[in-house]
């Protein structure tokens, strides 16, 4: 039996390959996939961002894993197979927050995470049995989940493929955020060991965590970067601004190798933090919390969401001149966007608000919804014009001589990623 598993993208022909490489990684929700994948099965795994569709392959069975954004896409080439008799699989976020809508598109959905229900999937299909909708009845043990099937990614053509993943689940319930629905409102913990186990297998000094929160259980935080002070490697995860509010766990975490975090600041205005769900982070606090980063020799990707109803546009000001204040190595700026499942979708959808159901464009990069105090053009106009600003030659130019008080050894590395989002910027805004 032959499973073709798909990672839909939009991408420009031209530039397939060569696109943000920097920033692509893998489709590690399809290698997880695979390695639930009873062993008989033959398997590949085609990321369509490096390479075109091939609908010659002589699959026997599709699954395809959708984020909101490339739901057109995956449901056009969901349509296309199907029009070739192959039966095809929808999983992922946006399938399983509108199962009735993917399921016009595929003969079955997974609706969650696929552990512990892919092997019937599988077997129902060889059966010629195959119900519409699977779910697990629990979230999945993490103990019992294999590493996933790196040896499916064309490595290649990935700068960086060494991410592992050592928790599931958040019970912040962020309002624009998909995370807590689809895993869960609790931290779900792998055993250290079998971490441990495959950090090493990796054999590589660079590894990436791909958890929503890396300190988000405090106890598990402390066991796991006990563990990695012996491995010899350098990490980066996401992260809760308050780590810094635990100054020896943030400093067990530099010990271990950490040298960069993503965190979600959200916003400069604790209005705007409260709405969000995120009310106990204090912005003016901000700028300490990331000295105390930086003194422990880590560096800050500060995330900002934009176009909450308090917001009005001298908001964008505020937040370029914010983002500089407390020192941020890079910054990203999104507009709120109201995801299918999320409860910012529900409230907008009942206050009617929604402006576009056209999926293609909930990128975070589009206004989708009338925000209340400007209008959707000028947010996106202003979140635009923030990544042109923060980006400017001049201004990572500063950065960089700032940082070499601070960072040395960091210097290069952060040079290369402040340049390529500058080089994102130019490509996608058409500069």
């Amino acid at each position: 039996m032959n499973l073709l598993l798909i990672a839909p993208a939009v991408v420009d022909e031209k530039r397939r390959g060569m696109q943000g490489k920097a920033f692509q990684l893998p489709p590690f929700s399809l290698a997880a996939v695979a390695s639930a994948t009873p062993e008989h099965v033959k398997i590949k795994i085609l990321d369509e961002a490096i390479e075109p569709i091939d609908y010659n392959f002589p699959a026997d069975l599709v699954g395809i894993t959708v984020l909101t954004r490339f739901a057109p896409r995956a449901y056009e080439i969901a349509d296309n197979f199907r029009q070739r008799g192959i039966k095809v699989i929808l999983g992922g976020l946006h399938p399983s927050a509108l199962p009735e809508e993917a399921i016009q598109h595929a003969d079955a959905v997974v609706i969650g995470e696929a552990e512990g229900v892919w092997e019937t999937v599988i077997k129902d299909f060889e059966q010629n049995s195959l119900k519409k909708f699977y779910k697990n009845k629990d979230f999945p043990d993490l103990a019992r989940i294999k590493s996933p099937r790196r040896d499916l990614f064309n490595k290649s053509k990935y700068l960086f493929t060494a991410m592992v993943q050592t928790t599931r689940g958040c019970p912040f319930n962020c309002n624009f955020c998909s995370v807590t629905k689809f895993f869960g409102g609790r931290f779900r913990t792998r055993p250290i060991e079998c971490v441990i186990k495959e950090i090493r297998s990796l054999k590589s000094k660079f590894i990436g965590f791909s958890d929503d929160n890396i300190f988000g259980n405090r106890i598990y935080a402390r066991k796991l970067f006990n563990a990695l002070k012996y491995e010899g490697v350098i990490w980066m995860a996401q992260a809760s601004i308050n780590i810094a509010d635990d100054r020896e766990l943030l400093h067990l975490a530099a010990r271990s190798g950490c040298k960069g975090l993503f965190i979600g600041l959200e916003s400069v205005d604790s209005e705007s933090l409260i709405q969000m769900h995120k009310g106990f982070q204090k912005p003016e606090r901000f700028k300490d919390s990331i000295a105390r980063l930086h003194d422990e020799g880590i560096g800050v990707l500060g995330a900002f969401v934009l176009g909450n109803d308090n917001e009005d546009v001298s908001i964008f000001k505020k937040t370029l001149e914010f983002a500089k204040k407390i020192k941020l190595d890079l910054a990203q700026f999104s507009i709120l966007t109201p995801y299918p499942g999320t409860s910012l979708f529900n409230r907008l959808l009942k206050e009617n608000r929604i402006l576009s159901f056209d999926w293609s464009k909930y990128d975070a990069g589009n206004a989708v919804f009338k925000p209340l105090k400007m209008t959707a053009e000028k947010l996106k106009e202003e979140v635009d014009k923030l990544w042109r600003e923060f980006y400017r030659f001049d201004e990572i130019l500063y950065r960089l001589l700032t940082l070499g008080k601070r960072l040395p050894v960091q210097i290069l590395p952060l040079l290369l990623l402040n340049m390529s989002f500058r080089k994102e910027i130019a490509a996608t805004q058409n500069l």
